[in-house]
């Protein structure tokens, strides 16, 4: 196994990764365990249909911006990960400080998909759905355990062997939320006054409106709260720039954009149909949607193949999640192994999982993450463009020899200040926090560069630029030659290619389609679908992971 992942050099051109890499990753990410737990949030919140519906396309649309037009361009222009940019920028006493929030932050991140997992595995143990912050059945720490361990294995195997997992349990797994709301809707269907089937769009709102967004909550969650959140949700990756781990690999800047996938089909039409998933699971279970679980909430709605959703969709997030952390925590050291980094960092993550805060508490942790980080985000970008356009010396500080730039300190310290005051003060929702907070970076970060020695002139700089230009011509050169394109059998047997395997997996989606039609239109009993579901599921799965070996051997 190549372990070489350029933790402190640039991606060669060689190793450039292609379009279908970024689209499987993002598409599999961000259709994750915890859209399950979100996606009921917003229903136990009272949130209306026309809140959500509009909320998450802006939202959602701000975030794919951030991506493509900020993350991306900086990624692809430098090849180098978040950490070792940051040092060539602030220093290695600015990038400890930041690696170990980073790597914490990323470990409770990680910790809560592993939870989410956990909580499909528990269902056929018998063991209860755990709702509080702490464990109440010693064998749920074990089932934690156990998954742990695996996501820490394929996390280990770094970018590639996260982007292969996610490129076979994509497809699917997009396609199972899907059917999780067609089982649902009938019931909740059948309980609306006044209709008797859903025959139009008029009828799927007022199915709506009466059992998954009611607009009950108190008006302190709208529209604009549901677009802030769906923007910051991964701020952390975006606007704190921590996807340049994985964009580096990107061919083109144009890449980012592939987050759409992960944010209109993860964190649009999946937080919608697991909204649906989870007022119907509470109708059939007659319980409260705070009072049950993922795992409980997929079970309901897809039967065995819902619990492999949820542990699959815990996996395809927490595996680039842990891969990040160990990255954060080997740039503390760089001699460290990032193998043996990751192994570390798994088994910590594996140890906070135990304890399933996620499902009270996730909302607010995934705003605070990244308003953390975010200021961050806000010095690269003023460092890697603004300081040039006002005249100033881009890594002016590495120039100067200090180990440590106050400048980028004293903004990240002074905008979390603004944004603690404007929060505890009531003045504005942790939502939205962002703008505020990045401003406040940038003009801190700003006045403090040029005070300390941006504005001076170094000899080293110039060099420092013409090499990096060097650089920049050779990987153009070798891409305009062709040698950083998939070769034509490659290219047909992974995108167009009709292979045996690829065949029986295509199948194996229509026939789950099929099922949730029928199960939708009254032609298959909601019993018998979740009960045999797990046949076609089990095939796709094993046909997706031999088309993917037969493809990687070609």
């Amino acid at each position: 196994m190549d372990n070489n992942e350029f933790e402190r050099s640039p991606v060669t051109p060689e190793r450039l990764q292609p379009a279908r890499h970024f689209a499987a990753n993002y598409a599999g990410e961000h259709v994750a365990g915890t859209e399950f737990v979100i996606g009921a949030m917003f229903v136990a919140w009272g949130v209306s249909t026309s809140d959500i519906l509009w909320g998450l396309l802006w939202g959602n649309l701000l975030a794919v911006l951030s991506w493509g037009l900020i993350c991306a361009p900086i990624a692809v222009n430098t090849r180098l990960t978040l950490y070792a940019y940051l040092e060539k920028i602030a220093g290695p006493g600015t990038i400890r400080v930041y690696s170990v929030v980073n790597g914490l932050l990323f470990c409770v991140l990680a910790g809560t998909m592993i939870t989410v997992s956990a909580s499909a595995v528990r269902i056929p143990f018998g063991i209860d759905p755990q709702t509080h912050w702490y464990p109440t059945n010693p064998a749920f720490v074990a089932v934690v355990l156990l998954v742990g361990a695996v996501v820490v294995y394929i996390a280990a195997r770094g970018f590639q062997g996260v982007a292969r997992f996610a490129e076979v349990c994509a497809p699917w797994m997009i396609l199972i939320f899907l059917l999780g709301a067609l089982s649902m809707l009938p019931e909740l269907t059948a309980a609306t006054e006044g209709i008797d089937r859903i025959g139009s769009l008029a009828d799927l709102r007022a199915v709506a409106d009466q059992w998954v967004w009611q607009g009950e909550g108190s008006g302190e969650i709208t529209a604009w709260h549901v677009a802030a959140f769906a923007w910051i949700c991964n701020l952390a990756m975006h606007g704190g720039l921590s996807d340049m781990t994985v964009l580096r690999y990107a061919r083109r800047a144009s890449y980012g954009y592939f987050s759409v996938l992960g944010m209109f089909i993860g964190h649009y039409a999946a937080w919608a149909f697991a909204g649906i998933m989870g007022a119907g699971a509470a109708m059939l279970l007659g319980s409260s949607i705070q009072a049950i679980d993922a795992g409980e909430v997929a079970y309901q709605a897809l039967g065995t193949a819902g619990i492999i959703a949820v542990i699959i969709a815990g996996w395809t997030t927490a595996n680039p999640t842990i891969y990040r952390a160990g990255l954060a925590f080997q740039s503390l050291n760089p001699s460290w192994d990032r193998v043996k980094v990751t192994m570390v960092v798994g088994v910590v993550t594996t140890l906070i999982a135990c304890f399933p805060f996620v499902f009270s508490r996730l909302m607010d942790f995934v705003g605070i993450m990244g308003l953390v980080l975010s200021p961050i985000g806000a010095i690269i970008v003023a460092e890697h463009w603004i300081l040039p356009r006002l005249g100033m010396t881009r890594y002016w500080s590495t120039y100067r020899g200090n180990p440590t730039n106050w400048a980028a300190i004293g903004a990240w310290l002074g905008s979390l200040l603004v944004a603690a005051a404007l929060w505890f003060s009531d003045t504005l929702h942790l939502f939205f926090l962002l703008v505020p907070t990045w401003v406040t970076a940038t003009m801190i970060y700003l006045a403090a560069a040029s005070a300390l020695g941006a504005k001076a002139r170094y000899a080293e700089a110039g060099e420092a630029e013409q090499q990096e230009e060097r650089r920049r011509q050779q990987e153009d050169a070798y891409l305009d030659a062709g040698r950083g394109a998939v070769s034509p059998s490659k290219a047909g047997e992974g995108i167009i290619g009709l292979g045996f395997y690829r065949a029986v997996s295509l199948l194996a989606l229509l026939a789950c389609l099929v099922m949730g039609s029928a199960v939708f239109v009254g032609g298959l009993d909601l019993d018998s679908f979740r009960q045999y579901l797990i046949v076609p599921t089990a095939v796709y799965l094993l046909a997706a992971y031999c088309w993917m070996r037969a493809r990687e051997r070609l």
